[in-house]
């Protein structure tokens, strides 16, 4: 067996050569701190917020969901740290699983792309579960109902407007909504600039003017108690309800790792990527503290588990223009994080197959359309499946637990790097190395201690199948162990 170190060094060097230079010339550096800044808040803002804020609130922490929000706001920022490190070292288009193959080696690899299935995939049918519960909202605002049990997961239990319950059969908008993202992608639509830049304002602008309105409606006697007393069970309210809430409302920070890959367009890495990173977890979780508070003082905590919590904060405040207008733009917002996750997804399996990883197929791309169109199709029917019968709590949990695992490994490569590699070039490094990276370790291991036993069994079952398959198979395909294959 080859030397992983080794294996780690050459792949560095690769890739470094490799992404310096991009047609002959390297990268401008155009990018200030504001800039970098204001693409952390794009693309932090998304779904976690309009999804499973109310959810978390209503079977966990109660009002005190806004220091859940805190809690993961400050794990987000030691990993962001080290995701800028990463990034300025291996500027490629990529993800975790390729910094972690330029790193740790291949059984990594695999390991934390396999386990980026659980963020990618299982996010996307997470927040087309949300987009069904808005999709629903508004239309029942403009006359039209779609039957509860037609838009929720089997076995989900609804209560009906006349009192009486009903159990949920499938949940069919979700199923639509990512039959028409996945044939979008398989035909080769692309978001442009600037589609992507309207995008973002109008999930700024939902999120502002929820506060601001939302804020003259607040009842104050819907915030007491601030931290629910605990049932008797871990994570159901109390101390531990707040720490299992962060670990489901992570979710919410998602995204934040995309900032790190602007690290070699910095004008001045070393001071402007702590600063984008840092401050725009900052002003993003500042916006989730006001409409987690916001939501909580609208609404009683119990009745926001719900998969469209900002909906129902609207609808409370009674005024159906605003309440069209905020389900409209969290529609926009959450269509566009589903199309971008499905994509993502196949751009992962698209390079793992590359690497002999995973079977040709999955690299497979169209003469015509000139897209991955087997895998995109592939990965769209299972995330239809998957959201048309998962409950939205259990997805929310699958996807904290795998992102938050890709984070451990992400901080485990910088110090690993820091010994292996310690004379490459870093436009950027971590300040306390090893006490930064160690922190977000550290915190990533406290959020996911905030989850349910039976997730970390999922979690488990999930990588074990992943190791038998890389066994079975890409260990015995793998370019970089066979490269006279290629």
């Amino acid at each position: 067996m080859a030397d992983t170190s080794y294996m780690a060094r050459k792949s560095v060097a690769d890739i470094v050569g490799s992404a310096d230079v991009e047609g002959g010339h390297s990268l401008s550096k155009t990018l200030g701190a504001t800039s970098i800044t204001a693409m952390g808040i794009g693309a932090i803002i998304g779904a976690g917020i309009f999804v499973l804020t109310g959810t978390a609130a209503a079977q966990f922490a109660g009002p005190s969901i806004i220091l859940s929000f805190v809690l993961g706001g400050i794990a987000c920022a030691f990993v962001g740290l080290c995701y800028s490190e990463l990034a300025a070292m291996l500027p490629v288009c990529g993800s975790s699983y390729t910094y972690t193959y330029a790193t740790l080696g291949e059984i990594f690899a695999w390991i934390i792309g396999w386990d980026l299935i659980l963020e990618y995939a299982m996010g996307a049918a997470t927040v087309a579960v949300g987009w069904s519960g808005y999709i629903v909202s508004l239309l029942h605002n403009v006359g039209i109902n779609i039957p509860p049990v037609l838009s929720t997961a089997p076995g989900t239990v609804i209560k009906l407007a006349d009192g009486t319950t009903a159990t949920g059969i499938v949940n069919l908008p979700a199923v639509l909504i990512i039959a028409i993202l996945t044939t979008l992608l398989v035909l080769g639509t692309k978001e442009s600039a600037r589609l992507n830049n309207i995008m973002v304002a109008v999930k700024l602008v939902v999120v502002v003017a929820f506060i601001a309105l939302g804020v003259f409606f607040i009842k104050p006697a819907n915030w007491h108690p601030f931290i629910p007393p605990n049932t008797g069970e871990f994570g159901n309210f109390g101390m531990s309800g707040i720490l299992r809430g962060s670990a489901v409302v992570f979710f919410a920070f998602i995204g934040f790792d995309a900032v790190s890959t602007a690290a070699q367009e910095a004008k001045k890495p070393q001071r402007d990527m702590p600063i984008g990173i840092l401050g725009s977890l900052v002003i993003c979780t500042l916006l989730y503290i006001l409409v987690a508070g916001v939501l909580t003082g609208l609404v009683p905590y119990a009745e926001l588990n719900v998969p469209d919590p900002i909906a129902k904060g609207v609808d409370a405040i009674g005024l159906t223009w605003f309440s069209v207008l905020i389900k409209i733009g969290a529609l926009t917002g959450l269509t566009t994080v589903i199309l971008v996750l499905l994509y993502g997804q196949s751009r992962i399996f698209f390079t793992m197959s590359q690497d002999g990883l995973l079977p040709p197929l999955f690299a497979r791309v169209h003469p015509r359309l000139q897209t991955p169109h087997l895998s995109q199709i592939l990965i769209g029917t299972i995330v239809a499946i998957v959201a048309a019968l998962t409950p939205i709590s259990v997805l929310g949990e699958m996807v904290s637990i795998g992102t938050l695992f890709a984070f451990i490994l992400v901080c485990g490569a910088v110090i690993y790097l820091r010994r292996s590699d310690s004379g490459a070039s870093r436009p950027f490094r971590v300040p306390g190395v090893p006490l930064v990276p160690v922190l977000g370790i550290l915190f990533c291991l406290l959020l996911m201690a905030g989850l349910p036993l039976v997730t970390w069994v999922r979690l488990f079952v999930w990588l074990v199948i992943g190791l038998i398959i890389y066994v079975t198979y890409g260990r015995n395909h793998s370019k970089l162990r066979f490269p006279e294959r290629q």
